[in-house]
């Protein structure tokens, strides 16, 4: 089962590999941030006092919530292109990678949406009337009240929804990516060996999720000793 193991294992093939976690983690983190917009969108959506919009903010996170990030990556890459063709007669071309990052911030950024809304309700309603009687504006009360207070309670699944978004990077090798997966898969093909290079792509993974999994604790760590 492990017969190609020692011609697998060589400097070159585990460079490949870390550059194909590197990618991960970039997209990974990329997705992340972008999430984290959207998600600060989507809770004031769902904050709002306008029906639509919020509205709006229920459906995006219950659709994309309801449905396989997987899904969502492909309807990105085939099923977009195609409207897109049959409404202007062009061939559209999108970046895998892009498709990625896009992809999973979307998804990302539907958890992204309840956690901060959860963090902006957790926050004491005294500061929202004690910045009214300042005069602050909503944003200017968000911006420099509410918003610091949020993240703050939301650093810890944060950090989980990081590590989530590093496994789940593994999706787009279906659309071609070169990230760590479709890297082990490569060099599998290669060597007529996937077991050997799966099991080093797991090593890889656990580095970088038991890594980072440390960091956030060293933060929340920090985070209670400031209060």
């Amino acid at each position: 089962m492990f017969a190609a193991f020692d011609k697998v294992f060589t400097p070159e093939n585990i460079l490949y590999l870390a550059k194909g976690a590197v990618i991960s983690l970039i997209i990974a983190a990329l997705s992340l941030l972008l999430g984290i917009v959207l998600g600060i969108i989507g809770a004031s959506a769902k904050r709002s006092k306008f029906f639509v919009i919020r509205m709006l903010g229920n459906i995006y996170v219950e659709v994309i919530r309801g449905t396989p990030m997987l899904l969502q990556i492909l309807l990105l890459f085939s099923v977009v292109p195609s409207i897109y063709t049959a409404f202007t007669g062009e061939v559209l071309r999108i970046n895998i990678y892009l498709i990625g990052v896009i992809a999973m911030s979307i998804n990302s950024g539907a958890y992204s949406t309840e956690l901060i809304r959860s963090g902006i309700n957790g926050v004491d309603k005294g500061q929202w009337e004690a910045c009214e009687t300042l005069g602050l504006t909503h944003w200017q009360t968000m911006k420099l009240v509410v918003l610091p207070q949020a993240f703050k309670r939301i650093i810890p699944p944060m950090i989980s929804e990081f590590i989530t978004l590093i496994k789940d990077s593994s999706l787009i090798s279906c659309i071609g990516a070169g990230e760590l997966l479709k890297a082990s898969q490569v060099i599998g093909a290669e060597y007529y060996d996937v077991m050997s290079p799966y099991c080093l792509a797991a090593i890889f993974y656990l580095i970088m999720t038991i890594s980072i999994s440390y960091l956030g604790r060293y933060v929340e760590r920090k985070l209670a000793e400031s209060d």
